[in-house]
């Protein structure tokens, strides 16, 4: 999986390390963890926006648990 330099190494919340376990696609992989990151600082711009939103309506589940355990923090 890339980064971009400004993410940390692995996915921050137990949620997204669940369902990295089940993901055998790299390009899915790198989805979900943009989603988790886009969570915690959302970047302005469109595209962003549009994948961010792509992604949480494909794992809805996902996205509210992720959602969940970081606004626990």
């Amino acid at each position: 999986m890339r980064g971009n330099g400004g993410e940390q190494n692995g996915p921050r919340t137990e949620a997204l390390r669940r369902a990295l376990r089940q993901v055998r696609d790299e390009a899915a992989a790198e989805d979900l963890i943009f989603l988790e990151l886009w969570q915690t600082q959302r970047r302005p711009g469109i595209a962003a926006s549009l994948r961010a939103s792509q992604i949480r309506r494909a794992n809805p589940a996902l996205a509210e648990e992720i959602h969940a355990e970081l606004t626990r923090r």
